[in-house]
């Protein structure tokens, strides 16, 4: 009997949970069938694996081979466990990554069942959540962030509903989300300040019963804490690389900047990727009368406390990544997409007549996503944008190899982590690059003073550019998102070429984002990269 409960904890879940996860997790798999073999992309490359790959062989928690983040270690261990059992290729690794977003999917089913109740907007709230572009890309991709998200979710599962709560349990998926992600505490911690703030008007019993809540889910800091002391002990350094603490940490405390990057983060909860089919439907369905159950009564609705709880997480998260986070990236709300959906699901399920079909819109609205970048820029990461970018690479390190071969590459990261780390996926063996951080004017112009360092330049596009202006508010925002938010404008690869006296020999372009090879017939200073002395070859 206790097995029995343990495999389906909720007796009122119309499909035992055991039964459901293969079915999201086939489903994922699927859908990503065609992504799995790709090599590892952007902060894949620069941190997650690198960190993950140390540990597997060395044993260290702490990066070797790639600057020291100090984020906490969970993705690092589930990630080594599957290579030792698996082999390390990408493949494995994004299955690996797979199983933990089928788990946040999961999640998103049973909370929304939890909440509302109704199994049609389960379900359409969890087929949402896997089909929005943001949550679908990052579903492979080995960040912190789905790891944080899924986590995160299942604490939600058990603290978040007005009945059946269990806080011990939402107290060890939280602690497993904030040793993901450190900044993952931001949920438990507000719905534990929200338990202290309705305590007052509590009687003395049910007053101490919400303070025994608000600590369940304050112990989430515990683990975290732990961590950080264990970092301090072995480095001598509370958060690790400093410049990354100052990027993320200390350069984002300008009020202008922090009021710019709240308007960003409304805008990602509420239209980014055509989030904003389902959010306008569920707006414009508030004027309508909710409509009957088959028992002649109101369909159900989320509960005010509930909504409450979830209108100040939304609010909380976007303040918080407004405060911190260098870069205005989608993925750091992970957690925060489902509960939107959910919000819109059980507008449309409670209020519009045909509302299935206004979930079909919604669902064909992100599939769209998937595959038409929007009018403005955005990270490559928000849908599959990224897929093409890594192909762009693989093929101009391809004509790299085959034109140029003993050359001295002039590039930009995250091309140089591609060039010179194996283990990326990229090449069999290392090549010597020399690195300068964009292909901005300013920095072209600095490596036109030193020809004699690189004998070949691979230039590509550092961040999507829309083709047309028409999404943009003018010369005082791009100059705010240039101050602030890292906004730059790479030349294109002939002037490249012209500035640093060099043959455009192959170029390549897609979506707004493209790549090229430059040539230099000139001798190359010998020098040392990293102590790589061999060259480098593309990997087949």
């Amino acid at each position: 009997m206790r097995f029995k409960r343990i495999l389906n904890p909720w007796p009122d879940a119309p499909l035992p949970l055991w039964m459901i996860f293969p079915l999201f997790f086939v489903a994922l798999y699927l859908s990503h069938f065609s992504l799995l073999r790709l090599p590892y992309y952007w902060d894949e490359a620069g941190y997650y694996i690198p960190a993950a790959w140390d540990f597997l062989r060395t044993g260290s928690l702490i990066p070797v081979t790639t600057l020291n983040n100090a984020h906490p270690p969970l993705p690092s261990l589930y990630l080594a466990l599957w290579w030792k059992l698996s082999g390390f290729t990408p493949e494995v690794t994004r299955e690996a990554v797979l199983l933990v977003a089928a788990l946040g999917l999961l999640g998103v089913w049973r909370l929304a069942l939890r909440i509302v109740g109704v199994a049609s907007v389960a379900f359409w709230t969890a087929l949402l959540t896997g089909l929005y572009p943001i949550w679908f890309a990052q579903s492979s991709l080995a960040q912190a962030d789905i790891f944080a998200a899924a986590c995160s979710l299942w604490g939600l599962v058990h603290a978040l509903p007005s009945r059946g709560q269990n806080f011990r349990a939402a107290a060890l998926w939280f602690s497993a989300a904030a040793l993901c992600k450190e900044t993952s505490i931001a949920i438990p911690l507000t719905l534990a300040a929200i338990e202290l703030a309705e305590s007052v008007r509590e009687l003395p019993t049910a007053r101490t019963r919400r303070w025994r809540q608000a600590v369940w889910l304050s112990a989430c800091v515990l683990p975290l804490a732990a961590w950080y002391a264990y970092h301090y002990a072995k480095t001598g350094s509370l958060f690790g690389n400093p410049a990354y603490v100052r990027y993320n940490a200390q350069a984002t405390l300008a009020p202008l900047r922090i009021l710019a990057a709240f308007g960003h983060r409304i805008l990602h909860l509420t239209a980014h990727m055509n989030l904003f089919v389902p959010v306008f439907v569920a707006l414009a369905a508030l004027i309508l009368t909710p409509l009957p159950d088959a028992e002649g009564r109101q369909r159900p609705t989320i509960d005010s406390a509930t909504l409450r709880r979830i209108f100040l997480l939304l609010l909380v998260e976007a303040i918080l990544f407004s405060v911190i986070g260098g870069a205005l990236l989608t993925r750091y709300l992970l957690p925060m997409y489902p509960l939107v959906l959910l919000l819109a699901v059980s507008t449309m399920y409670r209020r519009v007549p045909y509302w299935h079909a206004a979930a079909v819109l919604s669902a064909a609205a992100f599939v769209a996503g998937l595959f038409i970048n929007p009018p403005y820029g955005f990270a490559p990461e928000d849908n599959l944008e990224y897929a093409r970018v890594i192909r762009m690479h693989q093929a101009g390190i391809a004509q790299l190899a085959q034109r140029d071969s003993g050359a001295t590459v002039l590039t930009a990261w995250p091309m140089t982590d591609e060039l010179t780390r194996p283990e990326l996926g990229y090449v069999t063996e290392r090549w010597d690059v020399w690195p300068i951080d964009d292909f901005s004017p300013g920095e072209i112009a600095q490596a036109a003073e030193e020809p004699e360092k690189y004998s070949a330049a691979l230039v590509f596009s550092t961040k999507y550019e829309p083709a047309s202006a028409l999404f943009t508010l003018g010369k005082a925002s791009r100059a705010l998102d240039e101050r602030y938010f890292g906004l730059h404008y790479d030349l294109p690869p002939a002037a490249i070429a012209l500035e640093l006296g060099g043959a455009l020999v192959w170029e390549e372009s897609n979506h707004g984002m493209g790549i090229a090879l430059i040539r230099f017939n000139r001798p190359v200073e010998a020098h040392a990269e990293e102590g790589a002395s061999a060259r480098m070859r593309a990997a087949p």
